[in-house]
């Protein structure tokens, strides 16, 4: 299950999503977010879910590697979907003693389920297409009129990304250290819920004691490099916003607002 988390990772590329301006990208990616709430039917969504697949099949990012995205999330979905089945009032469809499901339970179970895989998959197409540098100076330049007033624009970006960037790092390690307790007997995956957590305590003390070796490493070597922050630091590459750039944002932002029209048509659900 570890293994399928793909959270923060960077596929390279030579797609137009790839080279579309990061600043574009984040942007975009905002206003998604937005459309699938404000697109609250079944229309909004499937049309939003058909553009992002449209996405990603520009970016050439593999089918397995999506499906392995959303793995993880299917508890969380399925969790979801039965909360608004049970407990959504409306129109009976099904009765039996104390459990009775609902015409509108089901439609909103669905709609959550599909607003949910939404989330992860346009903010995943995100890092999947960005780099972490890249990335890195598009939230700083993004944020950059904060800066007069007097907020760490850089720090707060460079956190961000170092933090986007080291989950599959930590993901990788927690599962070496779970194969090297089992490999010494220890049973992670049986007994009791409590047992379970109880076995996972070998596994939470190294995992920390790694995570801050690593940030000591991490602060250590960027020391050496003489790194001094925000401050008179240069790029190796600059940002720089060419017609393209402008082409795929309207192009984008007249898709997704023609999306959230979906929400006035005379649909039943």
């Amino acid at each position: 299950m570890l293994k399928d988390i793909t959270i923060g990772q960077h596929f390279p590329g030579n797609s137009p999503v790839h080279k579309l301006d990061p600043r574009i990208k984040i942007l975009l990616t905002v206003a998604f977010v937005i459309v699938l709430f404000v697109a609250s039917n079944l229309v909004g969504l499937l049309c939003s879910l058909l553009f992002i697949g449209v996405l990603y099949a520009v970016a050439k990012i593999p089918l397995k590697t999506i499906l392995k995205s959303l793995k993880p999330i299917l508890p969380i979905v399925l969790f979801t979907a039965i909360l608004n089945i049970f407990f959504v009032g409306g129109t009976p469809v099904f009765t039996w003693r104390f459990i009775t499901i609902t015409k509108e339970g089901i439609v909103y179970a669905v709609i959550m389920s599909l607003r949910i895989v939404g989330l992860i998959s346009g903010t995943s197409l995100l890092t999947y297409t960005t780099s972490p540098i890249a990335l890195t100076d598009a939230i700083e330049r993004l944020l950059k009129p904060l800066a007069k007033m007097h907020m760490p624009v850089h720090e707060l970006a460079m956190m961000m990304t170092i933090a986007l960037r080291f989950i599959p790092t930590l993901i990788e390690e927690t599962d070496k250290i779970m194969n090297a307790q089992k490999a010494r007997g220890a049973e992670l995956d049986s007994g009791s819920i409590k047992d379970r957590i109880t076995a996972l305590v070998p596994v939470l003390i190294p995992l920390f004691i790694s995570a801050f070796r690593r940030a000591d490493e991490l602060a250590m070597a960027m020391e050496c490099r003489c790194y001094r922050g925000g401050e008179g630091r240069t790029r190796l590459k600059q940002l720089k916003l060419h017609a393209s750039d402008f082409v795929s944002a309207l192009v984008c932002a007249a898709v997704l607002t023609a999306i959230c029209f979906t929400k006035m048509l005379p649909v039943i659900f």
